[in-house]
């Protein structure tokens, strides 16, 4: 029964390395958000499913499927697994 709690150590953290990782990935897409007056927060992470709100200058922008992909595709480097970005725009979760 000991080698429970060490499991259970080790899955923490390891969900805390990732956490930091992700949270460091968004914050290296940031300047670039906010060079379009715009910025990122992060809502939630359900496993492979990492809500990310675009706020300020990118909530309406033509571009902001295309900033999506961009930080997407930077989460996917950093974490080296798939993720989904659904996204939390004008308040309200878009799948």
């Amino acid at each position: 029964m000991p080698a429970e709690p060490e499991q259970l150590r080790q899955s923490s953290s390891t969900t805390t390395d990732r956490d930091r990782r992700i949270r460091g990935a968004l914050e290296e897409v940031r300047p670039n958000l906010q060079r379009v007056h715009g910025d990122r927060q992060l809502i939630g992470i359900d496993g492979s499913r990492i809500m990310v709100r675009l706020t300020g200058g990118c909530t309406l922008c033509r571009l902001s499927r295309v900033r999506l992909e961009g930080i997407q595709a930077r989460l996917v480097d950093k974490l080296g697994e798939l993720v989904r970005l659904p996204v939390a725009a004008a308040g309200r979760a878009m799948d």
